[in-house]
């Protein structure tokens, strides 16, 4: 089967163009391709197949198997893959996911794509809509207790649930100790990422992000959007924002008129590769 290595902000996936391989057993192959000993090594596989509503469409899968509704840096890859692969040879094209239909704006030279914007839709913050497990209709900036400490969590959908927390510090946190107590609390009954945000300034965040499923990652799309929304829900920033991961900087605007996010960053080629499955 031929696959493609692509990243966003460091944000690795293997692709595979389900418009000329077929993909048997996805979630099971995902576990196969992601592990970094003994497969290819990724966050995840992301399926880029035909659409009857769209231009293609995501189907993303965690190195656990599990599937993912949305991928913030996956999807400006499937962009990047799309137009310079031929699929759909569009500065603006459109993406179906299980989260809906995004439209992707690219800005290309020579026939490369160099970025990608991505209109992310609008934030879901009802509990019931994230889903998260409370007595209030929205979670913001209220106490929880996790691991027997308190913090006080925000909460976001983007296609996926997510808890923001924000810290002094990002470095203090024990991600691995502290990530699996956020993700697999009851409180979120599919589980949940959760970031971990310093407040730089007005218009710059640090944040570190442990997914549901994959454990920290470099990035997270969808994370850096739902961040970028808890900043503006707790006065913590302008609705326009630089996010810095670990694998580099996405720009996230929450915007007021039509209540959509729109989030920017690169999409990078690794390798084209062959594997035997």
């Amino acid at each position: 089967m031929k696959f493609t290595k692509m990243h966003g902000t460091g944000n690795d996936y293997i692709y595979i163009n389900c418009f000329k391989e077929k993909v048997q057993n996805a979630p099971e192959l995902s576990k196969k391709l992601s592990d970094r000993h003994f497969g290819i090594g990724g966050d995840g596989i992301i399926l880029i197949e035909p659409s009857e509503k769209a231009d293609c469409r995501m189907d993303m899968y965690n190195a656990d198997g599990s599937r993912g509704k949305m991928c913030g840096n996956g999807i400006r890859c499937v962009g990047k893959y799309a137009y310079e692969r031929g699929i759909a040879k569009k500065n603006v094209m459109t993406v179906e996911t299980l989260s809906g239909i995004k439209t992707l704006s690219l800005e290309t030279e020579n026939g490369k794509v160099l970025s990608v914007e991505v209109n992310m839709g609008k934030p879901v913050l009802t509990a019931g809509g994230i889903p998260a497990v409370s007595a209030e209709n929205e979670i913001i900036n209220k106490p929880a207790v996790f691991g027997g400490r308190k913090y006080n969590i925000t909460c976001v959908s983007m296609g996926n649930p997510h808890c923001v927390v924000f810290t002094d510090n990002t470095e203090d946190i024990d991600i691995e100790r502290t990530g699996p107590l956020f993700e697999n609390d009851g409180m979120f009954p599919e589980r949940v990422n959760t970031e971990f945000v310093q407040v730089i300034d007005n218009e710059n965040v640090k944040m570190r992000v442990w997914e549901r499923g994959s454990g920290e990652t470099l990035a997270c799309g969808t994370g850096a959007c739902a961040c970028a929304v808890a900043c503006v829900l707790n006065k913590k920033t302008s609705g326009r924002v630089k996010v810095h991961l670990r694998g580099g900087v996405l720009d996230v605007r929450w915007d007021e008129k039509s209540g959509d996010v729109f989030m920017r960053g690169p999409a990078e080629f690794v390798f084209d590769g062959n594997v035997e499955i």
